[in-house]
């Protein structure tokens, strides 16, 4: 397979930019709360074979266990 040109790479890095902004757009939009790092770091384990429903399931899962974690915080429990 031959090396890439340096403006292929830099092309298909804009394309991938480009596409993460569209994401952090649409998800600014619906009120996700997802940053643009952390769609691209879910974009990547989705390219990796990571099931899209399971990944949602767990950014749920997340959410509320940090949920539960701030309000123990701040009602003064131990974790």
């Amino acid at each position: 397979m031959p090396p890439q040109s340096e403006k292929a790479v830099a092309d298909k890095r804009a394309a991938a930019q480009q596409a993460v902004d569209i994401l952090h757009e649409i998800s600014t939009i619906l009120n996700c709360h997802l940053d643009a790092r952390t769609i691209s770091i879910c974009i990547s384990m989705i390219e990796n074979g990571v099931n899209p429903e399971a990944l949602a399931t767990v950014i749920k899962e997340l959410r509320l266990e940090a949920q539960e974690v701030q309000r123990d915080v701040a009602l003064g429990r131990p974790s």
